[in-house]
């Protein structure tokens, strides 16, 4: 479905509608007013990112949503006839398969190549260009059940495997692209074969099948059907910031970690942006994505979408980030086009060991 997203009654600060209207010339807003974004962020808070940027531009956005797969198969199938300027996906390997299939477009921008981490974009190609860049995190933790699970039996992805707790353990499908993404993580971290082991492990430590999402794993804790689960922190975050009694009982019955603080750090996923390969304004396109890595897009994705920013030094004014780490963690630095190149390898993983 496809809507026009135009200036709504969002503020943007002066000093932020300075900076973006000095993205654009005169020429280049007479001569494309509109943006076209294929977007698998399903977030309604992300309405003020693109109402800001129209608001402060006069660019208008067309956006389509679907999921990342979705946008994927409908950019292979548009080819070069496709309108799209600006691709927005949730996840590393779909971004690294977007980058492999050439869908995007590689671009060289010194505002997004000076915030971004060189951990959390896309290889440099022999043109010196980035096809995709992060512009917000999402850790996948730990949770477990404070009345039956002692926090120290979890504290590394590899106890999830132990057989200390086996029985316990509740998760989404491991095809999943969040679980893909970790397990691609934990192969660079660990090698293949010991990959394996450990996703073995897991399955034989399942409380139940995988089904659900993340917030059903949390829930399944709160509830005793499972000891601990894996999600990401922006499901658990939600949860700790509803007025919903009912939520507000899961939050009090479970415990998080972010794993592995003692070796190589907690797995972080990434959503992550790029031009599309066809895009007619790429320019403008190029600057969208300068917008989003801005201080304010920044603390709108921690604030409003519960993420993580992937500028350094940004202060969090989010509740409950800050409750689930005391304001920092330690990350793994492995990197995101790493984890996505793994992906093949881990779905036959998963196929041997039977984890569904």
């Amino acid at each position: 479905m496809r809507r026009t997203l135009t200036a709504l009654s969002f503020a943007l600060s002066s000093a932020t509608a300075a900076v973006l209207t000095g993205f654009f010339t005169p020429m280049a807003l007479a001569d494309t007013a509109v943006l076209n974004i294929y977007s698998a962020r399903h977030y309604p808070t992300d309405e003020a990112l693109y109402s800001d940027f129209t608001k402060a531009t006069g660019i208008k956005i067309n956006r389509v949503d679907s999921d990342d797969a979705g946008i994927v198969a409908r950019l292979k199938a548009e080819g070069s006839a496709s309108p799209a300027d600006i691709i927005l996906l949730v996840d590393a390997a779909r971004l690294w398969r977007g980058e492999v299939e050439g869908l995007f477009l590689p671009i060289q921008s010194k505002v997004l190549e000076s915030a971004v981490p060189a951990q959390l974009r896309a290889k440099p190609t022999d043109g010196g260009g980035t096809a995709w860049f992060g512009l917000s995190t999402r850790a996948r933790v730990v949770v477990y059940d404070k009345l039956k699970v002692n926090k120290q039996d979890v504290d590394t992805y590899e106890e999830l495997a132990d057989p200390k707790n086996k029985g316990k353990l509740c998760i989404r499908s491991g095809s999943h692209p969040y679980n893909l993404s970790l397990f691609g993580a934990m192969t660079e971290h660990l090698g293949p074969a010991a990959t394996e082991s450990w996703l073995k492990g897991m399955v034989d430590n399942m409380a139940r099948a995988p089904k659900g999402g993340d917030t059903d794993q949390i829930k399944a804790v709160a509830s005793g059907e499972c000891g601990i689960a894996v999600t990401n922190t922006y499901y658990l975050a939600r949860l700790m910031r509803a007025t919903n009694p009912a939520d507000k009982a899961v939050v009090e019955r479970v415990g998080v970690v972010f794993p592995n603080q003692q070796s190589w750090g907690t797995h972080v996923n990434v959503a992550g942006g790029a031009v599309a390969r066809y895009s007619k304004n790429s320019a403008n396109a190029v600057k969208f994505l300068e917008y989003l890595v801005s201080p304010e897009a920044q603390n709108h994705f921690a604030n409003g979408n519960n993420e993580w920013p992937v500028v350094k030094g940004l202060k969090l004014d989010n509740p409950a980030l800050k409750a689930m780490t005391g304001g920092s963690f330690k990350s793994e630095l492995v990197p995101i086009s790493a984890v996505g190149m793994n992906q093949i390898k881990v779905q036959q993983m998963l196929d041997r060991v039977g984890f569904k």
